[in-house]
């Protein structure tokens, strides 16, 4: 495992950066994800670029890709953990 890849997979993010990031995932606007959560653009706009320092991105595609690919969302049940179901019969 690369030192890049640990510290990725370690990054540190607060619960509304993931809601954030989750937001862009959809395809959102960062004026529409700051209607939606009913703050600034700015405020927006800062978290994206905090959240891209963070994670090591340079733009909202490679976010949305790391995103993925350490589990940090769920993009139409595309990295969803799915429990087993207690059923064991076939």
């Amino acid at each position: 495992m690369s030192t890049q890849s640990f510290e990725q997979n370690t990054v540190s993010l607060s619960d509304r950066e993931i809601q954030i990031i989750e937001l862009v995932a959809t395809g959102l606007t960062n004026l529409e994800i700051s209607q939606k959560l009913e703050i600034s653009k700015r405020t927006v706009d800062n978290h994206i670029s905090n959240i891209l320092t963070k994670t090591g991105t340079d733009n909202r595609v490679s976010l949305v890709r790391w995103a993925l690919q350490w589990g940090k969302v769920c993009l139409d049940e595309v990295n969803c953990c799915i429990l087993p179901s207690n059923d064991q019969s076939s």
